[in-house]
Order: structure tokens, then sequence, then C-alpha cells
């Protein structure tokens, strides 16, 4: 009676079991390469959702589809020029055919890492020291080019490589601090020249405006002066014209009496003194005429 309960039991937790085993949850990153007895049969590509499998019968690999990274550590390279340099960088990568990445290759990272040192060393053999240093891009793409050809044949895409460091021998570094100091002198002593060239040049612009204003100051002062002697000498002019004889003669006369007040003991007498005189005395002489005839 209870082996009757007991052999079922047994059966349907050894049927559960199975069943469990059997059934598998793929995730949408990740797939299943199948293999049946050994071999990968056609469309033995799993995933992603609810799968099944039969035990003993099939063998499962989980492969991630995600994209990965693989560090390469510092490696040692002789550039054009034979200089030693130490470049460490980064290789992205993933997964675009599952069952190429498991049949093909069988161990990804550590073939990687040969193939990525050895084409590296063959990369930055090919280029000079100073190029290695500012072409970096550059030597990025054709390392991921290279990489790509022979990961393809593996189901894997290179999608990127990246240059961490690279790092020159003690003596090359020496020499380029120098190198960078001399450069920033020469910048320096050259805009120094620049600065001191504008300003000379901005002085001198200044002093030649400030000149020429100058003299058109002084210029228009003359004019000014100039036209106000004009008429004043106009206005001079415009008055003698209505002044007759006697009238001249009176201001000759008090002239000559501001300079007779002088303490100075010369008297000077114009050349003009006597025509001066011939009014005064033709008017005496006609005053004393018609006295006479008065008389």
């Amino acid at each position: 009676m209870n082996a009757y309960v007991v052999i079922p039991a047994v059966f349907g937790i050894f049927v559960v079991l199975v069943i469990f085993n059997a059934i598998k949850i793929v995730k949408e990153y990740q797939r299943l390469v199948l293999f049946r007895l050994g071999k990968h049969a056609p469309g033995g590509v799993l995933g992603p959702g609810i799968t099944f499998v039969w035990p003993v019968i099939d063998q499962i690999v989980w492969v991630d589809l995600r994209e990965s990274y693989l560090e390469i550590p510092q490696q040692t390279c002789i550039t054009k020029d034979n200089a030693p340099l130490s470049v460490d960088f980064l290789i992205y990568w993933k997964v675009v055919d599952p069952a190429l990445s498991v049949i093909q290759v069988r161990n990804f990272a550590g073939a990687a890492q040969g193939i990525a040192t050895t084409t590296l060393r063959a990369v930055v053999g090919d280029i000079a020291l100073d190029e290695v240093l500012s072409k970096r891009e550059q030597i990025n793409t054709i390392l991921r080019t290279k990489l790509d050809e022979v990961t393809g044949r593996w189901g894997v895409k290179v999608t990127s490589v990246e240059i961490r460091e690279i790092t020159p021998p003690v003596e090359v570094q020496t020499a380029m601090t120098k190198q960078m100091a001399a450069e920033r002198n020469r910048r320096a002593v050259v805009t120094e020249a620049d600065g001191t060239k504008s300003a000379a040049i901005t002085i001198a612009e200044g002093e030649k405006q400030s000149a020429i204003l100058r003299a058109e100051g002084e210029r228009q002062a003359q004019m000014l002066k100039a036209e106000g002697y004009a008429k004043a000498l106009e206005s001079i002019f415009g008055a003698a014209k209505n002044i007759d004889e006697k009238t001249m003669g009176l201001q000759y006369l008090e002239a000559l009496k501001a300079l007779g007040a002088s303490p100075s003991t010369k008297y000077i007498f114009p050349m003009e003194f006597t025509s001066l005189l011939k009014p005064f005395v033709s008017n005496i002489q006609s005053a004393l005429g018609t006295n006479k005839e008065k008389k």
C-alpha cells in the first residue's frame, strides 16, 4: 500500500523537476545557443521569452547580447622613430551572432586581447612619436577597423576602441616639458611685442589727432581774429568818412596835447603839422579882415 503511494509521488516529483529544468525564461538581452545531442541544430538560437529544451538531450549555452568592454593593460610599443611608449586602451564589443560566438571561439576575451596587443604594436610601429601623441583618434579608428576584421568571423562586433593613456619615457617627457615651456615663453614674448606695438601705434595716432585738432583750433582762432580786425577796420573807415577836416584837426591837436603832457623834453612835430595849421590860419585871417571892415 505504501509502495503504491510512494512510487507515484516520486515519479510526480521527478516529472516536476524535469519540466522545471526544461522550461527556460530568456530575457530580452539574452539568447540560448542550443546543442541537441552535441550538434548545433538549425535555428538553434532561442529567446527571448519562455522556451522549452529537452532534458539530457539538449544542452544550452547562455549568451549575453549587451555591449561590454575589455580592458587591455599597458603595452610597450616602439614608434617609427624608435621611441618606446606605454599604451593602454579599452575595447568595446557586443555579440551580433550568438551561435558563432560560441562555436568559433572558446575564450573571446583572451583571443581579443592577444589580437589587440599585436595590432597595437603594428599600428604604432608605423607612426612617429609626435603623430602618436597628436593623432589618438586616428589610431583608435585604425585599431577598431583591424580588430573588427578579425572578430567578425567570431560573431562579435567591435564598436569602439579608446586609448586611455600614452606614456612616453621620462627623457621624452622632460624634453616635451622644456619644449612646451619654450613655446609658451615665445608666445608670451610675441604677445608682449604685439601689445607694445599696438600701444605705440595708438599713442602715435592719438598725438597725430591731437596735433591736427590743435592746428585746426589755432587756424580757426587766427581766422576769427583776422575777421575781428577786418570788421574793426571797416568800422573805423566807415566812421572816418563822415569826419570833416576841422574835427580831424582838433583830434590831432588833442593827440599832440597828450604828447606835450609827457615829462619828456623832446617835442615831435609831424610833417603834416603846417598843413593842419592852414585851416586855422585862414580862419584867423578871415576873422581879422572882418573886424577891420567893421572899424
